[in-house]
Protein backbone atom coordinates (compact mmCIF):
# COMPACT_ATOMS: atom_id res chain seq x y z
CA UNK A 1 0.00 0.00 0.00
CA UNK A 2 1.73 3.34 -0.50
CA UNK A 3 0.29 6.52 1.73
CA UNK A 4 0.44 9.89 0.37
CA UNK A 5 0.33 12.60 2.78
CA UNK A 6 -0.25 16.06 1.55
CA UNK A 7 0.23 19.58 3.55
CA UNK A 8 -0.05 23.27 2.51
CA UNK A 9 3.23 23.01 0.56
CA UNK A 10 3.93 19.51 -0.22
CA UNK A 11 3.50 15.51 0.28
CA UNK A 12 5.12 12.91 1.56
CA UNK A 13 5.15 8.70 0.12
CA UNK A 14 5.05 6.32 2.61
CA UNK A 15 5.19 2.26 1.26
CA UNK A 16 3.16 -0.03 4.06
CA UNK A 17 3.26 -3.84 4.08
CA UNK A 18 -0.18 -3.53 5.57
CA UNK A 19 -3.43 -3.86 3.80
CA UNK A 20 -5.62 -0.53 2.75
CA UNK A 21 -8.60 -2.14 4.48
CA UNK A 22 -6.63 -2.47 7.82
CA UNK A 23 -5.65 0.51 7.50
CA UNK A 24 -8.57 2.79 6.23
CA UNK A 25 -10.02 0.60 9.30
CA UNK A 26 -8.03 1.58 12.06
CA UNK A 27 -8.11 5.43 10.55
CA UNK A 28 -11.94 5.16 10.83
CA UNK A 29 -11.74 4.16 14.55
CA UNK A 30 -9.18 6.80 15.35
CA UNK A 31 -11.30 9.62 13.93
CA UNK A 32 -14.22 7.50 16.20
CA UNK A 33 -12.69 8.12 19.28
CA UNK A 34 -11.09 11.10 18.89
CA UNK A 35 -14.26 12.73 17.76
CA UNK A 36 -13.18 13.76 14.79
CA UNK A 37 -15.08 14.28 11.13
CA UNK A 38 -13.48 11.69 8.71
CA UNK A 39 -14.88 11.75 4.94
CA UNK A 40 -13.29 9.26 2.43
CA UNK A 41 -13.84 9.03 -0.98
CA UNK A 42 -12.36 7.46 -4.57
CA UNK A 43 -9.87 9.98 -5.98
CA UNK A 44 -6.73 10.22 -8.19
CA UNK A 45 -2.78 11.27 -7.04
CA UNK A 46 -0.44 12.89 -9.19
CA UNK A 47 3.54 13.52 -8.62
CA UNK A 48 6.38 14.15 -10.77
CA UNK A 49 9.25 12.15 -10.77
CA UNK A 50 12.29 13.24 -12.86
CA UNK A 51 12.66 11.05 -16.36
CA UNK A 52 16.55 10.41 -15.77
CA UNK A 53 16.09 8.70 -12.50
CA UNK A 54 17.71 4.86 -13.13
CA UNK A 55 14.17 2.94 -12.51
CA UNK A 56 11.73 4.44 -14.05
CA UNK A 57 12.31 3.00 -17.65
CA UNK A 58 11.74 -0.45 -15.40
CA UNK A 59 8.42 0.72 -13.78
CA UNK A 60 7.67 2.45 -17.58
CA UNK A 61 7.64 -1.12 -18.33
CA UNK A 62 6.29 -3.08 -15.77
CA UNK A 63 3.09 -0.74 -15.70
CA UNK A 64 2.84 -1.35 -19.52
CA UNK A 65 3.27 -4.48 -19.36
CA UNK A 66 0.58 -5.30 -16.35
CA UNK A 67 -2.05 -3.23 -17.89
CA UNK A 68 -3.66 -1.51 -14.70
CA UNK A 69 -6.15 1.04 -14.35
CA UNK A 70 -4.75 1.84 -10.96
CA UNK A 71 -1.35 3.59 -11.93
CA UNK A 72 -0.74 5.39 -15.23
CA UNK A 73 2.56 7.00 -16.72
CA UNK A 74 2.42 10.44 -18.94
CA UNK A 75 6.04 11.99 -19.97
CA UNK A 76 4.95 15.53 -19.43
CA UNK A 77 8.27 16.87 -20.70
CA UNK A 78 12.10 15.57 -21.13
CA UNK A 79 12.89 16.26 -18.01
CA UNK A 80 9.49 14.83 -16.03
CA UNK A 81 7.29 12.27 -16.07
CA UNK A 82 3.81 12.29 -14.47
CA UNK A 83 2.77 9.54 -11.97
CA UNK A 84 -1.50 9.52 -11.81
CA UNK A 85 -2.69 6.75 -9.00
CA UNK A 86 -6.23 5.86 -8.40
CA UNK A 87 -7.21 5.25 -4.46
CA UNK A 88 -8.90 7.14 -1.91
CA UNK A 89 -8.85 10.48 0.02
CA UNK A 90 -9.35 10.90 3.44
CA UNK A 91 -9.75 14.58 5.02
CA UNK A 92 -11.68 15.99 7.80
CA UNK A 93 -14.30 16.98 4.73
CA UNK A 94 -13.18 20.56 4.77
CA UNK A 95 -11.71 22.05 1.41
CA UNK A 96 -8.52 22.41 2.97
CA UNK A 97 -6.13 20.31 0.38
CA UNK A 98 -4.72 18.81 4.05
CA UNK A 99 -5.15 15.33 3.79
CA UNK A 100 -4.14 11.36 2.76
CA UNK A 101 -4.08 9.59 -0.25
CA UNK A 102 -4.05 5.69 0.14
CA UNK A 103 -3.81 3.38 -2.91
CA UNK A 104 -2.90 -0.28 -3.45
CA UNK A 105 -2.17 -2.23 -6.87
CA UNK A 106 -3.43 -5.29 -5.32
CA UNK A 107 -6.70 -6.01 -6.63
CA UNK A 108 -8.30 -8.67 -8.87
CA UNK A 109 -6.55 -7.45 -11.92
CA UNK A 110 -2.32 -7.54 -10.42
CA UNK A 111 -0.58 -10.01 -9.10
CA UNK A 112 0.88 -9.63 -5.80
CA UNK A 113 4.25 -9.29 -6.93
CA UNK A 114 3.56 -6.60 -9.40
CA UNK A 115 1.72 -4.62 -6.64
CA UNK A 116 4.47 -5.71 -4.09
CA UNK A 117 7.19 -4.67 -6.68
CA UNK A 118 5.74 -1.73 -8.17
CA UNK A 119 4.72 0.34 -4.80
CA UNK A 120 8.11 -0.41 -3.60
CA UNK A 121 9.59 0.63 -6.95
CA UNK A 122 7.85 4.16 -6.67
CA UNK A 123 8.48 4.66 -3.12
CA UNK A 124 12.50 4.09 -3.94
CA UNK A 125 12.29 6.44 -6.97
CA UNK A 126 10.63 9.25 -4.83
CA UNK A 127 13.06 8.73 -2.30
CA UNK A 128 15.42 9.22 -5.01
CA UNK A 129 13.70 12.26 -6.58
CA UNK A 130 13.84 13.69 -2.92
CA UNK A 131 17.47 13.49 -2.36
CA UNK A 132 17.94 14.77 -5.60
CA UNK A 133 16.23 17.55 -4.95
CA UNK A 134 17.81 18.32 -1.68
CA UNK A 135 21.07 18.19 -3.08
CA UNK A 136 20.12 20.33 -5.82
CA UNK A 137 18.84 23.33 -3.70
CA UNK A 138 22.04 23.17 -1.32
Amino acid sequence: MLKLTYTEGSFYLEYLTQSLEEWVAQRVILALRVGQSLCVEPSTASFLLPVDLPGVDLLTDEVKRDDSEIIALCVCDHEYVEVSLKGYWLSDGSEDVVGVFVTTMNDSHNSNSFASRAEFCLHKLWQEAQACASVMSE
